[in-house]
């Protein structure tokens, strides 16, 4: 995005309250216009085919069609020309994370994560980036370390698994970068702990995704737990 395009979004949530506040936070923002609002799944599909917008917010439980679904219709494998889907709610519920992944989701929080962390969400979208409620992304990541337990349930396949290896060794600093991805940090506190400027931990991450050959922070993390790169001084 340029400073002259702002970033647009399409609002999808059931409840008049939270998407006249999520606009009115967006717009509020330089770089951010509310383009759409929509009520239930099938007008957001509806809306998003439409005018695609840069960034969907969709939440999960609505009418007609939940979240989940219409994040499977905007951003799913199957479809050729996939949009940028964030899914925020209300509920903190592990197989919600997975759908949405799954489903092709760049970005999920909860409601109560904030309007900043809303506002960097939709800026981590719209470059092609991902952002998850770090409060999810740590429990998230031990959940999927224990489904691999042969004693555990069928193991769903939540997000796409990094070889133990990667394609390329990992720098000492990539390594320092991943292990705080893993631990739910944002990028902005991953910054400030291994004082570098923003930009520097987005082109570490860049990197990583390229080695690990994986398609968001998620996988970062999930590979880090997977491979015991959790632990160890940055």
């Amino acid at each position: 995005m340029t400073d002259r395009t702002p970033i647009r979004v399409l609002i999808a949530d059931d409840q008049d309250m939270v998407r006249t506040g999520f606009r009115f936070f967006l717009d509020a923002q330089p770089d951010i216009t509310v383009v759409a609002e929509a009520s239930d799944g099938e007008e957001a599909v509806t809306l998003a085919r439409r005018l695609r917008p840069d960034v969907c917010l969709l939440d999960i439980r609505m009418p007609k069609l939940d979240g989940l679904e219409a994040t499977r219709l905007l951003a799913g494998p199957d479809v050729a020309d996939p949009m940028r889907v964030v899914v925020v709610t209300t509920f903190d519920l592990d197989e919600y994370v997975y759908g949405a992944l799954n489903g092709g989701a760049c970005g999920f929080l909860l409601k109560d994560s904030g309007p900043t962390l809303l506002a960097e969400a939709v800026r981590a979208a719209a470059v092609g980036d991902s952002l998850v409620s770090p409060s999810v992304t740590v429990r998230l990541l031990k959940h999927l370390t224990a489904a691999q337990a042969p004693t555990s349930a069928p193991a769903r396949t939540p997000l796409s698994a990094a070889p133990a290896q990667p394609q390329e060794p990992l720098t000492d600093r990539e390594l320092d970068v991943v292990r705080l991805v893993a631990l739910g940090h944002t990028n902005a506190e991953i910054a400030a702990s291994l004082f570098v400027s923003l930009s520097t931990v987005k082109t570490h991450l860049t990197s990583v995704q390229h080695k690990l050959s994986v398609r968001n922070r998620v996988e970062i993390a999930a590979w880090a737990w997977r491979t015991g790169h959790t632990d160890g001084p940055s």
